[in-house]
């Protein structure tokens, strides 16, 4: 792989401004908003009754609240109808995502689509996007997959198991709250395999053939801190030290990513997730060793660089982190339906046209071949 990259891309996109600090969360309308504004908050569970009434609370005079809740699991394009429902209704000037990955995702597609003419399956299908927005602030509550820092949605479609990208400028946040303290209430699994999507995604897109010195300093420093801080925070999420690691980490991870692409690990993960209904984390955790290895050659002199910021063999480490995270491969034994649009789908994602290596359809019947073998 040539060494000698680019600056920087020729479009850059992030975050309009960042907030970094623990327990900025309560200070959301403090750093966003004003009297007289009308705010929709799209949460998830994490954020519990208490914890939203008291930040609503804390909203200035004037100022309209309405709640929007996502009951769980990976986004849709239907949860993003409902709360666009809930949004078109309600006209606010901004809004809020508190939540996971899913819940930003959401309310990141719905900031971006409020004054859309189509439905959201045309956008998802590659219709032009709109470009026209209210402003999103992100607040996660989980270190994974940094989708605060990105101008990407990743959705579903529930009646066609299709899930893929959109992304525009437009969707990028103007305000992003990193508070570490959020982390404490996570669960352990949710936060191992969130912090596994972080490091891959950290490790895909420094190696992408988007990759320029610039996000490769950011990936650089997202994989070197997600290693070091991800076995303490899933032992302890309360642990600041780690917290806060992994919430930077995961931040950079996004940024990189956001303006890199990323490889062919997001490409296999996208459609064995929904076939499956594995974590999207865990996928990519037990995709990426056998993608590094088919990698190895293409990537040179970046694979060692690599090693040399994370401290250790990056293929061994995550197969190391897999075990000691007890993220187990949902995969060796199963029998794999519909492979040749598991393969078809895998091929024509932007991730896949992303990695260093170029890939072919017997490549992916390798490595899926790979995956499904008993004992694995």
């Amino acid at each position: 792989m040539n060494t000698r990259l680019p600056a920087l891309p020729e479009r850059l996109v992030l975050p309009a401004r960042t907030v970094c600090r623990p327990g900025s969360h309560v200070d959301l309308f403090k750093e966003w908003g004003g009297g007289d504004a009308r705010c929709l908050i799209v949460h998830g569970r994490a954020l519990d009754e208490r914890r939203l009434a008291a930040l609503i609370d804390r909203a200035p005079s004037g100022t309209a609240v309405k709640t929007w809740r996502h009951v769980g699991g990976e986004p849709t394009m239907d949860d993003v109808g409902q709360c666009l429902s809930e949004a078109r209704r309600f006209r606010p000037d901004w809004i809020a995502a508190v939540g996971g990955g899913s819940v930003i995702d959401i309310a990141k597609a719905c900031a971006g689509l409020i004054h859309a003419d189509h439905p959201v399956e045309s956008y998802h299908d590659g219709a032009p996007l709109p470009g026209r927005s209210v402003p999103y602030v992100a607040v996660p509550t989980t270190a994974g997959t940094g989708t605060e820092a990105t101008m990407v949605t990743v959705l579903t479609n529930a009646r066609t198991g299709v899930k893929k990208s959109f992304r525009d400028p437009s969707m990028a946040a103007r305000l992003v709250i990193l508070d570490p303290t959020l982390l404490a209430s996570c669960p352990p699994q949710t936060m191992a395999a969130s912090g596994m999507d972080a490091l891959v995604q950290a490790i895909e897109s420094f190696f992408s053939r988007g990759a320029t010195a610039f996000t490769d300093h950011l990936a650089l420093d997202a994989a070197r801190l997600i290693n070091d801080a991800l076995v303490a925070g899933v032992r302890n999420p309360a642990d600041p030290s780690a917290a806060s690691e992994l919430m930077q980490g995961s931040f950079l991870a996004g940024c990189a990513l956001s303006n890199a692409r990323l490889g062919l690990v997001h490409g296999l993960a996208h459609p064995l997730g929904v076939r499956f209904h594995a974590a999207h984390g865990l996928v990519c955790g037990v995709c990426m060793p056998a993608v590094l290895r088919f990698n190895r050659e293409a990537v040179g002199e970046k694979y060692d660089r690599l090693a040399k910021g994370m401290g250790c063999d990056p293929a061994a480490r995550i197969e190391v982190l897999l075990r000691k995270l007890d993220l187990r491969s949902p995969f060796p034994g199963q029998k794999l339906q519909e492979v040749d649009a598991l393969i078809d789908e895998t091929m024509a994602s932007g991730s896949t046209a992303a990695n260093p290596r170029p890939v072919t359809r017997a490549d992916v019947t390798a490595i899926i071949s790979e995956l499904f073998r008993p004992g694995a």
